[in-house]
C-alpha cells in the first residue's frame, strides 16, 4: 500500500458543546476507542459512556480515524446512547405466555385442530391467490396457521434434541416478526472508507456489528441490487439484522467472518470488473451466498457432526450437513415476509436465484475442493462467459476464494484470524478426545503450531486455486496472489525458527542428561 505525508497529518473536527464550538484534534492512527474517549472528555461526558456522533442533519457519523472532517459552520454533536427495550421485552414475554395458555386450552382437541388447520389452510390459500393480499395481511394469516401447527407439533410428536440454536419445528424462535424500522443506525461512510471497502486490504477488525451492517447495506445499494430487484430498503435492513442474529459467537465462524467473506466478494467484483462480465442476477447470487454461507455454524465441523452422529448429520445423511443447514436457515429467514428481500421477484426468477445460492453455499464444503477446482481447471483456458456451466463453475470458485481468503489480507489483519481458527479447532479436538472420537492432527493442540497449520494450506490449497483464477483475471496477481506467496514465505521462516529452537532445546536437554550421568 502506498503512503504520503498527508496520511500522517492530524485530523480536526468541530463539536457543539453546550452551544460553544469545541475543536478536537487527533491522529489518523488513533483507534476508535481512543477517539471515543477523546470525544467524551471534550463533551463533559463520563468515560466509557456509549456515545453517538451526529452531524448537523441528524445523521450518525462513524467514530473512526477515517470519519469525514467538518467545519465550524457544520458542527458535530456528541450524544450519550441509551436504549430502553424493557417494554418491548415485557410485551414479547406476555405474548409468549398468551400463546402457551392458548395451547393448553386446546390440549384435548387434537382432531378438531387437524380439521381446523386443513380448512383454514385451504381458505387462506384461496384468499392469497384470488384477492392478492398485501404483505402484512399474508403475514397475519401465516401467523394464525403457525399457531395451529405449533399446537399440533407440541401435542403430536417428540422432537430430538439439536445442537443448533435454529430449529425448524420451532419457527420464529430466533426470528420474531418485526414491522418497526430496525434499530441499528445508518452510519455516514467517508469516501476513504467507501474506496477501501472495495479492496482486499480492508481491515475488518476496526468495525462494530452495527457498522458492518451499514457497510453490507451500502454494498447492496452500490451494486444496484436494491434497484434491480426492487428491494424494500427497510426489508433489506431487517434481513441483514436477522442474518447477524443467526450467526453464533464462535471464535472463527461468526458474523465478522460473514462480513469478511462478503467484503472480499464485493472487492473481487470490483477488482475483476465482474459487473461487465456477469449479470445482475449473478451479482446478487454471489453477494447473498457470501452473506448467508455460514449461518448458525455451531463451531464444530462436518467431520465432528458425522463422527458424533449429530441431528444435522442424521438429517442430511452425512452429506455436507453444515452447508445444507446454512442453506436451510438462509431460506427460513427469507420465508419471513418481513425479511424477504426477493418479495418483488417473479417466482421463476426466485427459483433460479434460490437454486444458485444453494449451489454456491454447498460449494464451500472443503471436502469438495478438489472436485470443484479440477472442474474449473478444465474450463479456464477456454473460458466462455456466455456458457452457463462455465459461469456456474466460476461462481463456485469465487465464493471458495472469498471463504478462505484471510491470508490475502495484510499480515496484521490475517494473523488474528489464524488464532481464532486454532481456538475453534482446539475446542473441537478437546471435545473429540472427551467423547472418544477421532482427532485430526491439524486440530490437536498437542501437535499443531501456527506455522505448520498454515504452510500446507497456503501452498497446496490457496495458491493453486488463486493462480487458476489469475489466468482469467490477471489483475489479481499483485493484490491477491503475491500476498499469499509472501504469507507462505513468512510462515516458512517462522517454522525454521521454531525448528532451530526445538533442536537447540533438544541438545541442551541431552547435554544436561549426559552431565548428570558423569556425576
Amino acid at each position: 500500500m502506498g503512503s504520503s505525508s498527508s496520511s500522517y497529518a492530524p485530523k480536526t473536527i468541530y463539536l457543539d458543546v453546550d452551544g460553544k464550538v469545541q475543536r478536537v484534534i487527533f491522529s489518523r492512527h488513533c483507534s476508535p476507542c481512543d477517539i471515543k474517549e477523546l470525544l467524551c472528555s471534550s463533551s463533559n461526558i463520563a468515560r466509557n459512556t456509549a456515545i453517538l456522533l451526529i452531524d448537523s442533519e441528524g445523521a450518525l457519523v462513524s467514530i473512526d480515524p477515517s470519519m469525514p472532517a467538518n467545519t465550524p459552520n457544520n458542527l458535530y454533536k456528541v450524544m450519550p446512547h441509551s436504549a430502553n427495550q424493557g417494554g418491548e421485552k415485557e410485551d414479547m414475554f406476555q405474548n409468549v405466555l398468551s400463546q402457551v395458555a392458548e395451547q393448553f386450552s386446546r390440549a384435548f382437541r387434537i382432531n378438531e385442530l387437524k380439521t381446523e388447520v386443513t380448512n383454514r389452510l385451504t381458505m387462506l390459500e384461496k384468499r392469497v391467490e384470488l384477492e392478492g393480499l398485501k404483505v402484512v395481511e399474508i403475514e397475519k394469516c401465516k401467523n394464525d396457521l403457525k399457531k395451529l401447527r405449533d399446537e399440533m407439533t407440541s401435542r403430536g410428536g417428540v422432537r430430538m434434541n439439536c445442537n443448533c440454536k435454529y430449529n425448524f419445528s420451532d419457527d420464529g424462535k430466533k426470528l420474531s416478526p418485526r414491522r418497526d424500522v430496525p434499530s441499528y443506525p445508518k452510519y455516514t461512510l467517508s469516501q476513504e472508507t467507501i474506496e477501501t471497502l472495495k479492496k482486499p486490504t480492508f481491515d475488518v477488525w476496526h468495525w462494530e456489528h452495527n457498522e458492518m451492517l451499514s457497510c453490507l447495506e451500502y454494498m447492496y445499494h452500490d451494486l444496484g441490487l436494491v434497484k434491480e430487484f426492487n428491494m424494500n430498503p427497510i426489508t433489506l435492513k431487517r434481513w441483514l439484522l436477522a442474518i447477524q442474529e443467526n450467526y453464533r459467537d464462535n471464535p472463527f465462524h461468526n458474523f465478522r467472518h460473514c462480513f469478511c467473506v462478503s467484503q472480499m466478494m464485493y472487492g473481487m467484483i470490483h477488482l475483476c470488473n465482474l459487473q461487465e462480465r456477469l449479470t445482475m442476477t449473478d451479482m446478487c447470487i454471489l453477494m447473498t451466498a457470501a452473506v448467508c454461507h455460514d449461518l448458525d455454524h455451531p463451531g464444530y465441523n462436518n467431520t465432528y457432526q458425522i463422527n458424533a452422529r449429530t441431528e444435522l448429520a442424521v438429517r442430511y445423511n452425512d452429506i455436507s450437513p453444515l452447508e445444507n443447514h446454512h442453506c436451510a436457515v438462509a431460506f427460513q429467514i427469507l420465508s419471513m415476509p418481513e425479511c424477504n428481500i426477493f418479495a418483488n421477484v417473479e417466482p421463476d426468477s426466485f427459483k433460479q436465484i434460490r437454486q444458485a445460492i444453494i449451489t454456491l453455499i454447498l460449494a464451500t464444503d472443503m471436502a469438495r475442493h478438489g472436485e470443484i477446482l479440477d472442474s474449473f481447471k478444465q474450463k479456464v483456458d477456454s473460458f466462455d462467459f456466455t456458457n452457463e456451466e462455465h459461469v456456474k463453475c466460476l461462481k463456485m470458485v469465487l465464493i471458495k476464494c472469498c471463504d478462505i481468503s484471510n491470508e490475502v489480507r495484510p499480515t496484521e489483519v490475517a494473523e488474528p484470524w489464524v488464532d481464532c481458527l486454532l481456538e475453534e479447532y482446539f475446542m473441537q479436538s478437546d471435545r473429540e478426545k472427551t467423547e472418544g472420537l477421532p482427532v485430526a492432527p491439524f486440530m490437536d493442540r498437542d501437535k499443531v503450531t501456527k506455522p505448520t497449520a498454515q504452510i500446507g494450506f497456503i501452498k497446496f490449497v490457496l495458491i493453486p486455486m488463486f493462480e487458476n483464477v489469475m489466468k482469467l483475471f490477471p489483475q489479481i496477481e499483485e493484490i491477491m496472489v503475491q500476498p499469499l506467496r509472501d504469507s507462505r514465505d513468512h510462515y516458512e521462516e517462522l517454522k525454521q525458527i521454531d525448528d532451530a529452537m526445538s533442536e537447540a532445546q533438544k541438545k541442551k536437554t541431552e547435554s544436561m542428561s549426559l552431565g548428570g550421568k558423569k556425576k
